[in-house]
């Protein structure tokens, strides 16, 4: 039997009935990407550069002028390069004073504000990459459905506003471990040669991200090696050795490229190492214990040295904040998992754990690709349990969007009950509302369970305060042009660069009057002796600027 005929006029009805549908499918997603734009503006607007975005932008523009990545090696210089990308003229300069333990900005020309827009602007492109992939990522795994419910999550997640809104690596990484997870799991269903470049691609760029990447890198290769399309390969002789060690060379160059091919060497001469990097001022000169006399090249030899250091930095720990101690070493357990208690928003924990657990106890069947992608949060959150980095929210932002995809789960579950959908929609605008209580200064977040005014007892740094309020503190003062101000500030940009004249407080000097301490300092975790400035809370605190800057009146 013929197929019936479909007329000309039915096909131009039909297509007519399409393009509207393609748009208004598309128009939900980019409202709320627009959302998400004006919430990190209204961020960069409001919050003066935080403690290390100086220093990564100085680096980036060093890398870009003059082929350097000597100073500060701590980080890979992806998330620098990029964040600088709109500094080059020479106009723009940032001068950093180095400290025994940490760095002082002295001069940033033309003017902060100015510079903090163009690089933090680069980061929120990241951030909407991002929210793209997830939504990708949900849609294809669940529904359209889910996929528009995780990112009207996203977009009301202050973590995620506030760490793409500010020049600095976690961003940078976050993604490109999400990226690495959802292009391995689309190489799984097709692992052709183009689908293995663009792997390698990914994995190279996420190297070069933040050297935490490292062991995602690892388990990338890991999972490369044992997936077919449908069945994890456990005989060693049927693994895809030629297409992992391609990706592996692949990612490797793209490294290489990211330090500009650079090319050091290494060089043992009667007990002595010499390591020299191209454009450093000096080489590395150490004593080593190996009596033979060699000489090697090591490409990207700064990212070598770089992830050295780390882990010499992590074993030694580093000075920490947790529940009202302090530590000089940091390296608690309970660390991380209280952070996320405490700094992910109500809803988005609880729903992400509700589809874990649906899915856990097989109340949903979840596509075997998620649990592929879960295995990269899950291995990044042992580790970071296990380091002596205990500083900041920021180090566990990479299980962010994973969790958001559990969310999605819940979103499937809700579905198929009376009433489901209506109560999520319900829960994402309560998100949203929650988000907005400390809107514009995402980055101070904590839970509705917390009070403001008492954060500062429980976690700070890059949790609560990180420098960022000296453009609240200009306001106050200009409102206030009585008071004369004692300040102890938490951060690495002189205030007088933001035109604010304080005298700055030393620890253990006492004034009167208007005395204004960041709230890393009130916790004393970086301080000789931690209880520095907590003699103030005797006296009346008057104002909290911008979350993280507390104001108080000291008559005697």
């Amino acid at each position: 039997m013929a197929p019936p005929v479909t007329s000309q006029s039915t096909l131009t009805r039909l297509a007519r009935q399409t393009v509207p549908a393609v748009r208004t499918r598309w128009l939900f997603p980019a409202l709320l990407a627009l959302v998400y734009v004006v919430q990190c503006a209204w961020f960069i607007r409001t919050q003066s550069l935080t403690y290390d975005e100086p220093v990564h932008i100085a680096e980036g523009l060093e890398a870009w002028r003059h082929g350097r990545f000597e100073q500060y090696n701590d980080h890979p210089p992806l998330a620098r390069l990029w964040c600088a990308l709109p500094l080059l003229n020479p106009k723009w300069q940032i001068e950093v004073r180095q400290l025994p333990d940490a760095f002082h900005i002295t001069r940033i020309a033309p003017d902060p504000e100015t510079l903090a827009w163009r690089a933090r602007s680069m980061s929120v492109l990241l951030g909407l990459l991002l929210g793209w992939l997830v939504w990708r990522a949900a849609d294809k795994l669940f529904s359209r459905g889910a996929a528009n419910f995780v990112l009207a999550l996203f977009v009301f997640s202050p973590s995620l506003i506030a760490h793409f809104s500010i020049a600095a690596t976690d961003g940078a990484a976050t993604l490109l471990i999400f990226a690495a997870a959802w292009a391995l799991v689309r190489w799984r269903r097709q692992p052709s040669w183009a689908r293995t470049l663009l792997l390698a691609l990914v994995l190279g760029l996420m190297l070069l991200a933040k050297f935490s990447t490292a062991p995602m890198f690892a388990l990338a290769l890991l999972w490369m090696l044992l997936l077919s399309r449908d069945k994890v390969i456990l005989n060693p002789r049927k693994w895809g050795w030629s297409k992992t060690t391609a990706a592996l060379l692949l990612a490797f160059l793209v490294v290489w490229a990211g330090y500009f091919f650079h090319v050091s060497r290494l060089t043992v001469h009667d007990g002595t190492l010499t390591a020299t990097f191209p454009n450093w001022s000096e080489p590395i000169v150490k004593s080593v214990r190996n009596q033979r006399n060699f000489s090697v090249v090591v490409p990207a030899g700064e990212y070598i040295e770089g992830f050295r250091e780390l882990i010499r930095h992590n074993r030694h720990g580093q000075a920490a904040f947790f529940l009202g101690t302090v530590s000089s070493q940091g390296g608690w357990k309970l660390y991380y998992p209280v952070v996320i208690l405490l700094k992910w928003t109500t809803v988005v924990l609880g729903l992400s754990l509700l589809g874990l657990a649906l899915a856990l106890r097989k109340k949903l069947r979840i596509p075997s690709d998620l649990w592929i992608m879960s295995s990269f949060p899950a291995i990044y959150l042992t580790l970071a349990i296990f380091a002596h980095f205990n500083i900041g929210e920021r180090h566990v932002l990479p299980l962010y969007p994973f969790a958001l995809l559990f969310a999605g789960a819940a979103w499937e579950w809700a579905r198929q009950i009376r009433g489901g959908v209506l109560v999520l929609i319900l829960l994402a605008a309560l998100n949203a509302a929650d988000a907005m209580r400390y809107a514009p200064g995402y980055l101070s977040y904590f839970n509705p369970f917390v009070p403001p005014a008492e954060s500062y007892r429980l976690l700070t740094d890059s949790n609560l305060d990180w420098g960022q309020g000296l453009l609240a503190l200009r306001r106050y003062q200009r409102e206030h042009t009585q008071e004369q101000i004692s300040l102890s500030y938490f951060g690495s940009v002189d205030p007088r660069i933001y035109g604010i004249q304080a005298h700055p407080l030393e620890e253990g000097e006492r004034v009167r009057g208007t005395v204004v301490v960041s709230a890393t300092n009130l916790s004393g975790q970086f301080l000789d002796n931690p209880e520095s400035y907590r003699w103030l809370l005797q006296d009346e605190r008057t104002k909290i600027l911008d979350h993280s800057l507390y104001v108080f009146q000291v008559r005697e």
